[in-house]
């Protein structure tokens, strides 16, 4: 897992990426969530935010 993350910020600074940095935070921040209320009694909370 460390070398991808290794190798995308490599990727994002040769080709001057960082934009695409703020989208890929959000999209782990999602995952995560997703991930921690999958079957918890939080997800129907969680669910009516969007």
């Amino acid at each position: 897992m460390g070398s991808f993350v290794k190798e995308l910020w490599m990727f994002l600074r040769v080709r001057k990426k960082f934009w695409l940095l703020p989208i890929l935070v959000m999209m782990a921040i999602f995952g995560g969530l997703v991930v921690l209320t999958k079957g918890s009694a939080v997800a129907p909370f969680i669910y009516t935010i969007f």
